[in-house]
């Protein structure tokens, strides 16, 4: 008995139902409310269906832009700086070079500044490689007006990406050198490894203490970031792959609270630092997501 295609594509519904909402949480509804759908038509329904990846991926973006207007409502009352739930990824991911960028903080963030039938339209194109005429009929537009939408999108995308790209291992250097730089307090190796005009974003969602507005410049970063010695056992920083990415889990015993950070790393420094604090943001560290393309 072959296996159900759901089942086959689990995997790739949550990456892209991911990418579109920038939530673990809500990705997982999603996918869960187009398994009930896809349940619902039947048995015999589902064997006539000719390409249920398809059938499928476009069930799943008309829930996911359902949600992604909801959401976008809700995010403007949110306190201080939003930023998507990190997760916790496999060794494999950083090594698919498309997935682990498209799954990146850096991106992610860029994919927030897109409307929610841009952002559909981006992913299930640039990253999944679906034809027009398929996302077209996902996102309710005429294959004309998604093209457009789609090159739109590709532009204000490739304006704000960052521009260098970095293996793993170039990328794992760097963080090692700076979590060296941050335990050992050791001011002047914190400067050596931040970019002159380092942004620091921090998201503690109004239940964690966090920055409430980016904070510019690796002197004012390396100040912020250098109190951390001072907490001496009560805090520990773990390395982990976020994202597809090396990153790193701060997990402070004593206010019980969890940092999730990733890092940009551009001409072998680090040029934005995300740091989530918020607690409801963190369920995705506790087991690796299955994510594919």
């Amino acid at each position: 008995m072959s296996e159900d295609p759901f089942v086959t594509h689990r995997g790739l519904l949550f990456t892209a139902a991911y990418e579109m909402l920038g939530s673990a949480s809500e990705a997982e509804d999603v996918v869960q409310e187009t398994w009930i759908r896809w349940d619902a038509i039947g048995e015999a329904a589902r064997g006539e269906v000719r390409d249920p990846r398809a059938f499928l991926m476009r069930m799943l973006t008309r829930k996911a832009l359902d949600q992604l207007r909801t959401t976008a409502r809700r995010r403007e009352q949110y306190v201080g700086e939003w930023l998507p739930e990190p997760l916790l990824t496999a060794p494999d991911v950083a090594h698919d070079v498309e997935l682990a960028e498209s799954v990146s903080f850096a991106m992610l963030t860029v994919l927030e500044t897109l409307t929610p039938t841009e952002r559909a339209v981006f992913v299930l194109r640039e990253v999944f490689d679906l034809p027009y005429a398929e996302i077209a009929d996902a996102v309710g537009k005429s294959a004309a007006a998604t093209r457009q939408i789609g090159h739109r999108a590709r532009e204000h995308v490739a304006a704000r990406r960052p521009r260098v790209e970095v293996s793993p291992r170039q990328q794992q250097e760097v963080v090692d050198r700076f979590v060296a730089a941050v335990t050992g307090g050791d001011l002047q190796g914190l400067l050596d490894v931040l970019a002159p005009q380092v942004v620091l974003v921090a998201d503690g969602g109004g239940i964690a203490q966090a920055a409430a507005k980016p904070v510019v410049g690796a002197k004012k970063v390396a100040n912020l970031l250098g109190a951390f010695p001072k907490f001496g056992a009560r805090a520990r920083i773990l390395p982990v792959l976020l994202n597809g990415a090396p990153g790193a889990r701060i997990v402070d015993v004593a206010d019980g609270y969890d940092t999730a950070i990733s890092f940009a790393v551009e001409d072998g420094r680090i040029s934005r630092i995300f740091a989530v604090r918020n607690p409801a943001k963190l369920g995705g560290l506790d087991v690796e997501a299955t994510l594919r393309r």
